[in-house]
């Protein structure tokens, strides 16, 4: 497969399957992996959407990890959806993955879904720094779509007691906790992600389940790294390394 400017061909260590990043926009980071290895209560032959794709990683991933599920990945940067489009085919995944370029509020699509992951922007319009790059500005700041848009769109795309999982900062926590109960998603599962022992969560991850009855369970702590640097034993697994 022929690439463009800036873009390179990366492994994924799962399977043969490979990704196509472009070093110059945001390349994918360990918050989808981890998202990916959060999701994997997925139900074999399930169908997934994935609101704000990206480059298509967490639809690569899921493609492996929850087997015969059915794969819709939405993304609203055309040159963007392109590279995902690409790692797709290079995949050969053309049968269960499809990539839609378009701005999640402008779906069609109402209660079809099994499951919805997302990985939204993190920061909010117009806080922290403003990336002059248009494509990780997009990726990174509220721009296109709102915490609330990803969320009120999941509600709309889930069947009933369907799940959506999302990876986010834990300062976004009571936003997306009120987000989810006006959109009758109720939070039934919250995991914080710490860099190491002591240190300050920098990732929460929080499954939701549409029109549930009230009840959250909060999850042991992820840790990444060890006290001497390297990757905890979880997160070797989730990477596929053990």
């Amino acid at each position: 497969m022929e690439l463009k400017e800036n873009e390179r061909i990366d492994d994924l260590q799962l399977n043969n399957l490979k990704i196509i990043q472009n070093s110059d926009w945001f390349c994918f980071g360990i918050d989808s992996i981890l998202l990916s290895g959060f999701a994997t209560e997925i139900h074999n032959s399930s169908k997934i959407i994935d609101l704000g794709t990206g480059t298509g990683i967490l639809p690569i991933l899921l493609s492996e990890k929850i087997k015969k599920s059915e794969i819709v990945g939405v993304e609203v940067q055309k040159e963007v959806a392109d590279m995902a489009k690409r790692s797709i085919e290079l995949n050969n995944l053309e049968s269960r993955i499809e990539i839609i370029n378009k701005n999640i509020k402008e779906l069609e699509y109402k209660e079809e879904f099994d499951a919805v992951v997302t990985n939204p922007p993190y920061k909010e319009k117009d806080t922290g720094l403003i990336n002059s790059n248009k494509v990780k500005l997009i990726s990174r700041h509220e721009v296109e779509g709102e915490l609330e848009d990803f969320i009120k769109v999941s509600s709309k795309v889930l069947k009933n007691k369907g799940n959506m999982y999302m990876v986010n900062r834990p300062e976004r926590i009571v936003d997306i906790f009120e987000y989810c109960r006006i959109y009758k998603l109720e939070p039934k599962e919250m995991r914080m992600v710490y860099s190491k022992v002591k240190s300050k969560p920098t990732l929460v991850l929080i499954k939701a389940t549409k029109n549930a009855n009230k009840y959250l369970k909060v999850k042991e702590p992820l840790y990444i790294y060890d006290e001497e640097g390297n990757y905890t034993e979880e997160v070797l697994k989730i990477y596929n390394k053990i």
